[in-house]
């Protein structure tokens, strides 16, 4: 039976086109994109597709528009066999993150990608990421079942968990990373499917979409010489409920007294503040150094190994759902999208 894919372009510079008097990159109407791609017509599997009107960059995406993209997927997901997101890569991970949340007990591929060349390029990687995103995402194994049940970002030839990625390289093809994870699939002249590394969904039961996030979130970063009025200025923003703090190696901060009882002040008044490190490998350690006891007994959590789009785009979830922060912290700390090594 043919395999019935829904493709859904957001924008990004995989669907781009150079304007030839100013030189900057503009999006072109999606049928354009796929005249660009005429191997997918060798693809025995249907192509359907959803255009984002107007077309949109990343960096303008919202929750606003996550929801939509849960929307979406939501009411087609009967119909379809898998999905792919074209999106820009500057907020993918992102968008990636979000979505893992959206859509729970996910049993599809919804596979986002997209591209650093546009792929009307000669020397476009958009063409290889395209096809291989469809084929991955209608990928089932002999009982009919997905071969990646989860959201992943494809880049450059592998499949990564979509929140566990971030964005390693404005440059390079090799764009992304999941540096905490594995990668599920690896993708050369044949396609391994690293199945022991996925998610396992309840297959049973239905995919349950989510179409709120709360994002009375902020992310600030610790560095020498960080003066506490701004910090006191940020922890009283009115209806913050949370805080990404990003500190130094394996969760450390400045021992200074008035850094402590900030935060403390925070937790006591209902603010769930995460501990996420600095660093793109390894993970928060709140035990290893007396300042990680510090923080811990000033009411912060540890993020372990989270990336901080995981960390901002998980608590936007969390929000949306429990009013109690001491639920909100409990949920932080466990894995329920295979997001964090606990």
């Amino acid at each position: 039976m043919q395999s019935k894919i829904l493709l859904i372009y957001t924008g990004g510079t995989i669907g781009m086109n150079r304007n030839p008097h100013t030189g900057a990159l503009e999006p072109f109407d999606f049928e354009h994109l796929l005249y660009n791609v005429p191997e997918l017509k060798q693809f025995d599997t249907k192509i359907d597709t959803i255009q984002f009107e107007p077309p949109i960059d990343s960096s303008d995406m919202t929750p606003a528009r996550w929801t939509e993209l849960s929307h979406i997927i939501a009411s087609h997901y009967d119909a379809y066999d898998g999905f792919v997101v074209l999106h820009g890569t500057d907020t993918m991970a992102y968008t990636a993150s979000a979505l893992s949340y959206l859509l729970e007990n996910l049993t599809k591929a919804v596979i986002i990608t997209g591209s650093q060349l546009p792929i009307g390029m000669l020397r476009t990687d958009g063409k290889e990421n395209l096809i291989t995103s469809i084929e991955i995402a209608a990928a089932k194994d002999h009982e009919g079942h997905a071969l990646v049940p989860e959201v992943g970002i494809y880049f450059n030839g592998r499949l990564l968990r979509g929140n566990r990625t971030t964005k390693q390289s404005a440059e390079e093809f090799n764009a992304f990373e999941s540096f905490n994870y594995p990668h599920l699939v690896d993708a050369g002249i044949n396609i391994t499917y690293h199945t022991e590394r996925m998610l396992k969904p309840d297959w049973d039961k239905p995919m349950i979409p989510h179409f709120k996030l709360d994002n009375n979130v902020i992310i600030f970063s610790l560095f020498p010489g960080i003066r506490e009025d701004l910090v006191r200025h940020v922890i009283a923003t009115p209806n913050l409920k949370s805080i990404v703090m990003r500190t130094f190696g394996s969760g450390n901060a400045p021992q200074r007294p008035w850094v402590m009882h900030a935060l403390k002040e925070a937790t006591h008044n209902g603010k769930v503040v995460i501990n996420i490190s600095q660093c793109i490998q390894g993970a928060v350690e709140m035990g290893r150094y007396d300042t990680g006891y510090q923080l811990q007994e000033a009411g912060v959590i540890s993020g372990y190994d989270s990336t901080v789009e995981n960390a901002v785009t998980k608590l936007m979830y969390l929000q949306s759902i429990f009013d109690d922060p001491e639920t909100v912290r409990y949920y932080m700390r466990q894995s329920i999208r295979g997001e964090i090594t606990v």
